[in-house]
């Protein structure tokens, strides 16, 4: 079995803390948005290869940050594109990546930016039992919320519908960013787009094979975080801290409070401040400031303000009167 982790996207909605890095680096406690993935693909011997799927402009980033790690499977495969305007979309990238890498097996696809609470071992245990086209599936409880996914209706583990994105969802069972495709049905990638059909989100090319085949899903309770906003990566953030602080050994904490969720890294500075659910990157400073639901990148300064679900820039500095 092949993988493919897909971090191809450039994380606007983020912007400016994923301005110059891939969202999949951002920390979680002792670990990136991304290691959970790696390390869940290293441990499962069934699978032989895994292709970072991502773009020429954080090509670079991803191949120094491999080679630096534990991870001996993953292999960076890269899309011609350099900016949000020149995307394939996600099933044109996975088309021309089978293609690129030569893909002749069961493929098993992962968004880069997933925090998961089951094994992926387990869905590929699943998927194998079904020898069909699979999804993992998981209850967002809100209707509101499943606008945004792709709207799964079972009977028992079998897709009977699938509905991309639908504006008044019926239940509040949605596919997340984690398939699998049987070798066979890898020819579907180009026969799907050849027909002018939507290559962006891989729900469309979803629904369009589950009206000419059987897929099933697997289904699962705990934690889920698609990290794609600022509110989603700190409440991440939330979940892998779990309530505690963890700060650097050569970060300096003086006269300050930190609540809860709170991450100070390697250089940071935190003067006469109070923080909660806010992250603290390397080498930035905050002084007789209040942060609430925050990020600060590298080498910022904040000084003198009161900040909530704020995200400051690498370099920038704000300062009050």
């Amino acid at each position: 079995m092949e993988a493919v982790v897909l971090a191809g996207g450039y994380a606007t909605r983020m912007w400016p803390i994923t301005r110059h890095r891939p969202k999949m680096f951002l920390p979680l406690g002792e670990e990136t948005v991304i290691d959970g993935v790696f390390a869940d693909l290293e441990a499962d011997d069934r699978i032989d290869e895994v292709y970072v799927s991502t773009n020429e402009r954080f090509a670079d980033e991803f191949e120094a940050y491999l080679a630096d790690s534990a991870f001996e499977k993953p292999q960076v495969s890269v899309e011609d594109t350099t900016a949000e305007s020149e995307k394939f979309g996600v099933v044109g990238a996975l088309a021309q990546l089978i293609d690129r890498e030569d893909v002749d097996d069961d493929l098993l696809v992962i968004a880069g930016d997933n925090l998961l609470s089951f094994d992926v071992a387990e869905f590929v245990d699943f998927f194998v039992d079904a020898g069909t086209p699979t999804l993992a599936a998981y209850d967002v409880g809100s209707r509101e919320r499943a606008k945004s996914y792709g709207l799964v209706e079972l009977d028992g583990t079998e897709v009977v519908d699938f509905q991309e994105k639908p504006d008044d969802p019926n239940s509040t069972l949605v596919s997340i960013a984690c398939y699998a495709f049987p070798r066979d049905t890898l020819p579907s990638f180009d026969t799907y787009l050849s027909n002018d059909n939507n290559p962006d989100e891989p729900g469309w090319f979803v629904q369009w094979l589950q009206s000419r085949q059987s897929v099933n899903a697997f289904t699962f309770d705990g934690a889920w975080y698609d990290i794609g906003t600022a509110d989603a990566y700190l409440d991440a953030v939330a979940h892998a801290l779990d309530g505690d602080t963890l700060v650097a050994d050569d970060a300096t904490v003086e006269d300050s409070e930190l609540g809860e969720n709170v991450h100070v890294m390697s250089g940071a500075e935190v003067v006469d401040a109070s923080l909660s659910n806010t992250v603290v990157f390397d080498d930035a400073r905050i002084a007789d400031s209040t942060l609430e639901r925050s990020v600060v990148d590298e080498a910022a300064t904040v000084e003198d303000l009161d900040l909530r679900e704020t995200l400051l820039g690498q370099h920038s500095r704000l300062v009050g009167n």
